[in-house]
């Protein structure tokens, strides 16, 4: 072998990459890694959680305490962090509720798992203590279930929003009330005879600035945040077609040439142009439509002849919203700007322009809508605080793993800990009359964060979500065993070419 040649893990990369292994270089750094991403969420934890100013790469503003949106934006690299943002990624798709929980659990387990390293605890000893405690805490969840909170009237908008109160009051403490009832409002107005098929994609949230939280409402059926295109703005018992793309004259596929020689000849030509256009409006209007919903642009001669014939214009240039109106009407998309046949129709009770505030809205639904769609209407005055509500209503061993056990109970108490410390309590005591009320056999005592007296949440409602404290459980531990499994760290070279140079020397071009 000739000198210099590179041999082992070298000779099989290319130039540019980076290995890391053993304790120091792997192990440890992944933990500095989570625990650097775990302190940025932690102080965002509970009702009384910080807000973060989050500016991504698009510069878009975000002023949130929401910790999945916070993650998310932060567009984390970091190999072994990014594990504990997809357990949170995970939670966020199973429950919709205790992405903070999971980031702030997984990153205390990892902490003290770092302890137990210096003490000459080997990782998988920790990882299989860990796995242990975390069977056991599932376990003793199930044991804490509030006896009759599985039986629930799904129809009764009033025990819906009871069950709501501990998820929304983690996110917006204050207003879970009516949260909760704007929430279980809309919920039961699109209950399925069989609840096992609720979608929850049929309960949309349009947020309108100005006014105040408690001006906002539920609507039944689906509310766009903008304008009519016509003169007409609203039309009862509405038959509505709607097409795909822009409703206007169709140009040829192919480049022409239409050579005119006199004014009768260009006039000719014009009227020829409008008979057309008038014959495909008068075919819509003949075929029962009250409504024509574009998701293009409506030409001038088109809207002269709607509004001729009575037909209201609605431009819905998003696909995913153009879909909903297919969905709550139940209309068939149409290419081309050929007459809907009954078939392809849909019906609503009404559709009609609004105005919230100083915004436009169009409704589509009313009581005779067919729609299972209800849509909240979130008022305030801010878009951030609406952004932020939004997301709201968007949830004794033996052997040396003992040790690693003793860490996850202690790893536990970084919820009433931060809790206490973001209320403004005294942690410490806080958590001491935790204990002792746990001790006297209050197994469900938790933290009041106006008084820092432990007493239980459920007496008036405030329940915490069984299967959100399930998973986030689960997956914490998951995500924090599998970074402490990890005993290398591989990176090829990054793709691309160099990155340009940053300093006060460089000129315009």
């Amino acid at each position: 072998m000739a000198m210099g040649m590179p041999y082992g893990m070298q000779s099989m990369l290319k130039d540019g990459h980076k290995i890391m292994s053993g304790l120091e270089e792997a192990v440890l750094r992944n933990i500095e890694a989570c625990k650097g991403l775990t302190q940025i969420t932690r102080t965002s934890l509970g009702p009384n959680g910080m807000n973060k100013v989050v500016i991504n790469h698009l510069d878009k503003l975000f002023v949130t305490s929401d910790a999945s949106t916070i993650a998310g934006e932060l567009e984390i690299q970091h190999p072994a962090a990014r594990l504990i943002v997809l357990a949170a990624q995970a939670q966020h798709a199973e429950v919709g509720d205790g992405c903070n929980f999971v980031l702030t659990f997984a990153g205390e387990l990892l902490g003290h798992a770092e302890a137990l390293l210096r003490d000459g605890l080997h990782p998988v000893e920790i990882a299989d203590g860990y796995a242990k405690a975390g069977k056991a805490a599932l376990a003793a969840l199930e044991s804490l279930v509030v006896p009759g909170s599985v039986d629930l009237d799904l129809t009764s908008a009033d025990a819906v929003a009871r069950r709501l109160l501990g998820p929304l009051s983690s996110k917006q403490y204050g207003v879970e009330a009516t949260l909760a009832a704007l929430v279980a409002r809309a919920c039961v107005a699109v209950l399925p005879p069989n609840p096992a098929n609720f979608a929850v994609d049929n309960v949309r949230v349009v947020k309108i600035r100005g006014g105040t939280l408690s001006d906002s409402y539920v609507e039944r059926g689906l509310v766009l945040r903008r304008g009519v295109e016509g003169r007409v703005a609203s039309a009862a018992n509405a038959r509505v077609a709607v097409y795909a793309q822009g409703f206007d004259t169709s140009s040829t596929e192919t480049k022409g040439t239409v050579l005119i020689r006199s004014a009768g000849e260009l006039e000719g030509y014009a009227k020829g142009e409008e008979a057309k256009l008038e014959q495909v409006v008068k075919a819509v209007a003949d075929s029962g439509a009250t409504v024509v919903v574009s998701g293009g642009n409506f030409g001038e001669m088109a809207l002269h002849f709607l509004d001729k014939y009575g037909l209201m214009a609605v431009k819905v240039p998003s696909k995913f919203d153009l879909r909903r109106v297919c969905r709550a009407t139940g209309a068939v998309a149409l290419m081309g700007t050929a007459a809907p046949t009954a078939a392809e129709l849909g019906h609503a009770g009404c559709v009609e322009l609004r105005e919230v505030g100083s915004t436009p809205a169009v409704l589509f639904g009313g009581q005779a809508s067919r729609a299972g769609i209800a849509t909240i209407v979130l008022r305030g005055a801010t878009d951030q605080l609406l952004d932020d509500v939004e997301r709201a209503v968007d949830g004794g061993e033996t052997g040396l793993d003992q040790y690693a056990i003793a860490r996850f109970a202690d790893a536990l108490e970084v919820v009433p800990r931060t809790l206490a410390e973001s209320s403004g309590l005294p942690a410490e005591e806080s958590l001491a009359a935790l204990h002792a009320a746990h001790a006297a056999g209050q197994a469900r005592a938790g933290l009041d964060v106006e008084t820092g007296a432990p007493r239980d949440l459920g007496e008036d409602g405030h329940l915490d979500l069984f299967a959100a404290r399930w998973w986030g459980l689960r997956l914490a531990v998951e995500a924090a065993t599998t970074v402490l499994r990890v005993d290398q760290i591989i990176m090829a070279k990054t793709a691309g070419g160099p990155k340009p140079r940053q300093g006060a020397g460089d000129d315009d071009d």
